[in-house]
């Protein structure tokens, strides 16, 4: 079954930690992902539109980075949303928890887990055109 979907910029903001207790604007993420009108990510929109797919990690102090959403075999439901900054190497990969099930509305909370594999809470600030 194929959905309709339109390529969208997702803004993420860590989420409340310990070192951040009101969250930080300064670490997070933009990047574009085909989405339907329910706010979910479209497989078959990025395999469509996936040059499209772009990412930028901005996190405090540290350099910027920027890669693409991949989407890979495995993982919940048979496959993973993650950002890729190096297709070289998997050893930089950031891997979205439960992507594929989360609506990317503005008010919500998704994870991802670092290059380390810790996991951290963003909020999706907004949702745009490109």
């Amino acid at each position: 079954m194929t959905h309709a979907a339109s390529l969208r910029k997702i803004t993420l903001h860590l989420a409340r930690t310990k070192a951040f207790p009101d969250g930080s604007a300064r670490h997070g993420y933009e990047f574009v992902a085909p989405l339907d009108e329910s706010g979910h990510i479209v497989v078959e929109g990025w395999r469509a539109q996936r040059n499209a797919c772009v990412v930028h990690r901005f996190w405090g102090s540290e350099p910027q980075m920027r890669g693409t959403l991949v989407h890979r075999a495995g993982g919940t439901h048979g496959a993973t949303w993650g950002f890729d900054y190096d297709s070289a190497t998997d050893s930089d990969d950031e891997a979205g928890y439960r992507f594929g099930d989360h609506a990317f509305v503005p008010g919500e909370y998704v994870s991802l887990a670092d290059a380390e594999g810790e996991l951290h809470t963003f909020r999706i600030v907004s949702v745009s055109a490109p």
